[in-house]
């Protein structure tokens, strides 16, 4: 039976609501203790479980199978999403330690890198490549474990469900608005920044989230797999918070450019999305005829 506008809005409204109420939980163990690692991090993880809890209730409640999520798997597009965060984010860092915005590599890092990972001998270059090398695949699994908690309610069950009552643009615009705003109590309350003043910080956030929903929103609808959402966010998490911000050295001003609370990924974000925007008739063509099995494009 296919479903109503006003039924898809319903189904909508219930998996917010559900999302903000669980999450609130959370929000409140974060800001009490102040900081995201609190009790090891455990507190971060049960809020970004938070949307997947809430998709599954709203599947419950309205009747709808949980295979709609988009659960298929598509190596080809999961490749694609694991690549494009390392992208844009290497081309912003590269700006920034090119022009001395931030500094490359950061010693005192990698000197922990050494200890920790007894590579005592080893030549920078050499510790660099094997630490990527670790983190991008080892760090990988971790890194989307905790991220497929969000894209079963982000990708797997928010922006299909926008996507049958609006357009491309629309699915893409308020699916970012609706994730930056989730992030807003931690972003002001606790130390999920990068030491700007708050409304730095949640402008350049506010945007680089926005940007990059375009292309989580293109490939999502594009493949019909929620995998490309669990890659993308995981890879850029991963490059972003492990790897390239650790080995930027602060120059003076690095805070306010590197980072996602940045003007560099901020921009960068806004390149990407108008690269994606441009290509959005292949999926508003592709969403005439939706798919039975959760996608939306074969």
């Amino acid at each position: 039976m296919t479903e109503s506008p006003r039924d898809v809005r319903m189904a909508i409204a219930t998996y917010v609501v559900f999302t903000f109420a669980l999450s609130s939980i959370f929000y409140g163990l974060i800001i009490h203790a102040g900081h995201l690692g609190a009790l090891g991090g455990m507190y971060v993880t049960g809020l970004m479980w938070c949307p997947a809890a809430a998709a599954v209730l709203t599947c419950r409640l309205r009747g709808r199978p949980l295979a709609s999520l988009g659960w298929q798997w598509k190596p080809r597009y999961q490749l694609i999403s694991y690549v494009i965060p390392l992208a844009y984010a290497l081309v912003a860092y590269t700006v920034v330690w090119v022009t001395g915005l931030g500094g490359f590599p950061n010693r005192e890092f990698l000197d922990h890198v050494v200890k920790s990972a007894a590579w005592t001998g080893l030549p920078t270059g050499i510790v660099l490549v094997l630490f990527v090398a670790m983190t991008g695949t080892i760090g990988m699994v971790r890194s989307a474990a905790s991220a497929l908690g969000e894209e079963i309610g982000w990708r797997g069950f928010l922006v299909p469900e926008l996507a049958k009552v609006t357009s491309f643009t629309t699915t893409a615009l308020l699916s970012g608005l609706i994730w930056a705003s989730w992030h807003v109590p931690i972003l002001l309350f606790a130390d999920y920044n990068s030491g700007t003043p708050a409304w730095y910080g949640l402008a350049c956030f506010t945007v680089m989230v926005v940007g990059i929903s375009f292309v989580f929103a293109w490939l999502r609808l594009r493949s019909g797999s929620l995998w490309t959402g669990v890659f993308l966010h995981a890879s850029h998490n991963l490059f972003i918070q492990q790897v390239l911000t650790p080995l930027t050295t602060d120059t003076g001003r690095t805070r306010y450019v590197i980072d996602e609370f940045g003007a560099a990924l901020a921009i960068a974000a806004v390149v990407v999305a108008i690269i994606v925007w441009r290509r959005r008739a292949e999926v508003e063509q592709a969403l005439r005829v939706p798919l039975t099995d959760g996608g939306l494009y074969s």
